[in-house]
């Protein structure tokens, strides 16, 4: 059997779905292609800051059901002391939060672009057939069967590991700063919690400062979603063991989560995140990358569905102008797309994990920050990229401040 949609989007997961969703509502012919099944999990803190609710909102994601809890707000630690912060105010993005599985995110955003027309090929794995340096067709493998579909053009959200993007010659920058996260389920007596919750002091089992954070997420269902997430700036980081990490998160975390009280509902689970468009070329001549394929999560919080989200609604609007003038060329402007949204963001987000690397600049920065609210309010908006357009100049000052606060604080 052959397929000829004018669109194949290789990955079921945010970015991939997005793409797919804004593609088929503009009328394209779309298939979207999941290796895996529904539900599926993945390695997640499972949160959704205000800038992923609003791309969900756009999309006609219900955040009135089952298996999705509202928060008003993060609540941290560190040095002892303990602050709470509203989501803030923001002419554009909602006031507030959610956390969702990804268990079950992923499968409703599919249905979401499935309701307006795409084609849904779930546990089919895709393979790119190269012709002359271009997709010339995509093998799909699924069930036995061996099917042969021609795009016009790919969309490729097959997450950080990217086979379909590594086969296209998509590759990290290994001189850029990456991440490794682990996250497990736990029971706790404060699954309902309105705030989400991080730990800026995350220490090893020998009780060292490590650069990072920890979290713990409420689900709202009985359950919480807890993780660590590490830096690959920290110079002991290869001796880093994230299941050892997640072991003291859950023996310091506050005794009210209950975390130690039970085993977690499954073991945890782990994976690297590549950060801050780090991955490339992201443009190939009938091509795109997106969400984690392209390393679009942001270096300042490990976040990764809303920039899922956003790439791949940026990549079907240059997919959706590259078919209509029958030209794949226009997809280059995608390129542009990217810079002009994120470039400045994470390229100084990159900056500030290089300083997470040197624990005097950790200190120095948790020890002068928590001791003002108002720089701790700003300082979730910068880590959250909800600065509103008037803030955008004292946002570029703010960053400028914050390179010179990482080369000058000594490291040890």
């Amino acid at each position: 059997m052959t397929l000829r949609p004018e669109v194949l989007v290789v990955g079921g997961g945010p970015g991939g779905a997005a793409a797919a969703y804004w593609l088929a509502r503009a009328g394209r012919e779309v298939l979207l292609v999941e290796k895996r099944r529904y539900p599926r999990d993945k390695t997640c803190g499972d949160g959704l800051t205000p800038r992923a609710v609003y791309e969900l909102q756009g999309m006609g994601f219900d955040f009135t059901g089952p298996g999705v809890h509202r928060c008003r707000g993060l609540r941290s630690h560190a040095g002892g002391i303990t602050l709470e912060l509203d989501w803030p105010e923001h002419p554009i993005y909602p006031n507030w939060g959610a956390v969702v599985r990804r268990a079950d995110l992923d499968g409703r955003i599919a249905a979401l672009a499935a309701a307006q027309g795409a084609t849904l090929l779930a546990g089919t794995e895709a393979r790119p057939v190269l012709e002359e340096g271009r997709i010339g067709a995509v093998a799909l493998h699924g069930d036995g069967v061996v099917e042969t579909a021609h795009p016009r053009l790919v969309v490729v959200a097959d997450g950080a590991l990217s086979r379909f993007g590594r086969a296209l010659g998509a590759r990290r920058d290994r001189t850029l700063p990456f991440g490794v996260g682990a996250r497990a389920y736990y029971s706790s007596p404060r699954a309902g919690d309105s705030f989400i919750e991080s730990f800026l002091d995350l220490h090893d089992a020998a009780g060292r400062v490590v650069p990072g954070y920890g979290w713990i997420f409420p689900l709202g269902d009985g359950a919480v979603n807890a993780g660590v997430g590490v830096v690959s700036t920290f110079h002991r980081w290869h001796a880093v063991n994230t299941r050892e990490l997640m072991v003291a998160l859950v023996a310091t975390a506050p005794p009210s989560w209950g975390l130690a009280e039970h085993p977690p509902l499954a073991p945890a689970v782990g994976g690297m995140l590549p950060m801050g468009l780090s991955v490339g070329p992201v443009v190939g001549p009938n091509w795109v990358l997106v969400g984690d394929a392209a390393g679009a999560i942001n270096p300042f919080n490990g976040e990764g569905i809303d920039y899922a989200l956003e790439t791949g609604r940026l990549a079907a609007a240059r997919a959706g102008e590259a078919l209509a003038a029958g030209d794949p060329g226009r997809l280059q402007a995608y390129r542009r797309d990217l810079e002009e949204h994120f470039g400045l963001y994470f390229r100084m987000a990159r900056i500030f994990m290089r300083g997470l690397g040197r624990p005097g600049v950790m200190r120095a920065l948790t020890r002068v920050g928590f001791r003002s609210r108002s720089l701790m309010e700003w300082t979730l908006k910068v880590m959250s990229n909800l600065l509103d357009p008037t803030e955008r100049g004292a946002g570029a000052a703010a960053y400028r401040l914050l390179e010179r606060v990482v080369r000058t604080v000594p490291g040890g």
